[in-house]
């Protein structure tokens, strides 16, 4: 038998029925009162600030956080000592524009509508529009590079969700640079990087307090054709950078993907890419070394620059109190090749090109020096910040949230393999290609040119032996082949554009 309460017991008992009522029907009346009714999600006592910062062709192996032996990024490893290094961060389209609407939707190019360099529905549900509704404050500033320039076409591809935008046009200038701020176009002074800092931060300071924030803080370098501010330009020009193991690849046993591409050290840099003439008398071996120094020298001194500019921007977050609760991300847009197998730009499935930087700091989730080895991909962004607010992912939403690698516990299952696909019949005359990635092994198929790749990534970690033909792989090759075309259904990929691709437009 049950004890029996006193008077006062029942009294109190009686009043926290009533308290628990009354809190339960004034939660209702709010939820009902929310512009998004009962299916907002519940987000968290406190939400975090979100700052997501992003550079334009910025290869993982040009961090010094990833090991580089060519520059020292300490700004951008701050991220990495004070939170997460993932390490096997890749990306699903190693283009521009693609790589930009999956990080935005979550989903893949044939599902987002955005194969290659054209606009971006802006009226499909996106990243910035599900933090909006969660009540954050959100802002795109820098390179956009989803449509949204064109005078004439106003509405194509402009920026959607934000409560503030300040975008470049198209690939935008590295100097005196023309931004359009709400539509508005405006000519500004001096060199972008700075001028993108500058933007990004004047955003913060012009904030409503009582909201959390959502920064999209894009740079445009180190994007072709590779110019520095002069302070930069003289702290590279005269160092002498290490050529890669693959520089002089001949792509013996490879498909003919790779002879085809126009996209090499020695016969594609143009005097543009260059800023002068080579020296007379160089041909051969010198001239692609030379070349080769020209090339880089620019490169690094616009990550410099970058560099910089994010260490300016993370001090600004910690003397304004910010940088407990505000997650950072530092991240590319996809790799790139700065050499190897005699490449520059991406678009390939191989490694440089495929694998981004994924630098992410949370002081109140993450603990300081974390190590992820976990395969990450761009369309996992939206639902892992998402999540990260409180908001469950869309189920239209192709991506995962990786937030319990975040927090050091990860899940019983997790991604073994990745899907890729590049569609781009044009610049650079790539080849269509799609395939798989697990841990130890890459499988593409060159599906235009009917000629596969298969690499060993154990034995074989830069890609030059392709042992598609050799015997010992009969049983892998029939494994990863179903393993790709598992993942190319459950993805839904239907050969969408196999027969027609939106025009490339976007500039």
């Amino acid at each position: 038998m049950a004890p029996l309460l006193t008077k006062t017991e029942c009294n109190r008992t009686a009043k926290m029925k009533k308290i628990a009522f009354y809190s339960l029907l004034f939660s209702m009346v709010a939820l009902a009162a929310s512009p998004h009714g009962a299916t907002q999600n519940r987000p968290p006592a406190k939400l975090p600030n979100i700052v997501f910062i992003m550079s334009d062709d910025h290869a993982a192996h040009a961090v010094s956080a990833y090991g580089s032996r060519l520059i020292k990024t300490p700004n951008i490893d701050r991220l990495a000592k004070e939170g997460m290094k993932f390490e096997n961060c890749f990306v699903t389209n190693s283009i521009c524009t693609p790589s930009r609407a999956a990080i935005l939707t979550g989903k893949y190019s044939h599902l987002n509508g955005v194969p290659v360099f054209n606009h971006i529905d802006g009226s499909q549900p996106m990243l910035q529009k599900y933090l909006q509704q969660a009540g954050y404050h959100t802002g795109m500033v820098g390179k956009w590079h989803l449509g949204g320039n064109d005078p004439k076409r106003p509405d194509e591809g402009k920026p959607t969700g934000f409560d503030y935008w300040n975008i470049l046009p198209g690939q935008g200038a590295y100097f005196d640079p023309v931004m359009i701020e709400m539509g508005e176009r405006k000519k500004l002074t001096g060199y972008t990087t700075d001028i993108i800092t500058d933007i990004a931060i004047d955003f913060l300071k012009n904030r409503p307090r009582e909201k959390p924030f959502f920064l999209m803080y894009h740079h445009k370098a180190p994007h072709r054709n590779w110019q520095p501010d002069e302070k930069h330009r003289k702290q590279f020009e005269k160092l002498i950078v290490p050529e890669p193991a693959t520089f002089n690849d001949d792509y013996k046993g490879k498909s003919d993907a790779a002879r085809q591409a126009t996209m090499r050290i020695d016969q594609d840099l143009n005097d543009n890419d260059l800023k002068m003439k080579p020296p007379e008398g160089l041909s051969g071996q010198e001239l692609k070394k030379w070349k080769y120094q020209r090339y880089m020298r620019d490169y690094l001194a616009c990550v410099q620059s970058v560099d910089d500019n994010v260490g300016r921007f993370l001090d600004w977050l910690d003397k304004n109190g910010l940088a407990e609760n505000t997650i950072v991300v530092y991240t590319s847009d996809q790799g790139f090749f700065l050499g190897e197998h005699n490449f520059f730009d991406k678009r390939f499935m191989y490694e440089e090109s495929l694998r981004m930087p994924f630098l992410m700091r949370w002081p109140r989730k993450i603990r300081a020096g974390s190590v992820s080895k976990g395969m990450i991909l761009n369309v996992d962004f939206a639902p892992t910040l998402l999540d990260a607010a409180g908001v469950k992912t869309p189920a239209d939403m192709q991506g995962l949230s990786f937030l319990p690698l975040l927090e050091g516990r990860g899940p019983r299952r997790w991604r073994a393999a990745m899907y890729y696909r590049y569609y781009h019949p044009g610049h650079h005359n790539v080849a269509a290609h799609y395939g798989v990635r697990t841990a130890n092994y890459k499988l593409i198929y060159f599906n235009k040119l009917d000629q596969w790749e298969l690499y060993d990534l154990r034995k074989d970690p830069r890609e030059m032996r392709n042992v598609y033909g050799d015997p010992a792989y009969v049983k892998m090759v029939e494994e990863l082949k179903k393993e790709l075309y598992r993942l190319k259904k459950e993805l839904k990929d239907d050969d969408q554009f196999a027969n027609e691709l939106p025009k490339d437009d976007v500039g």
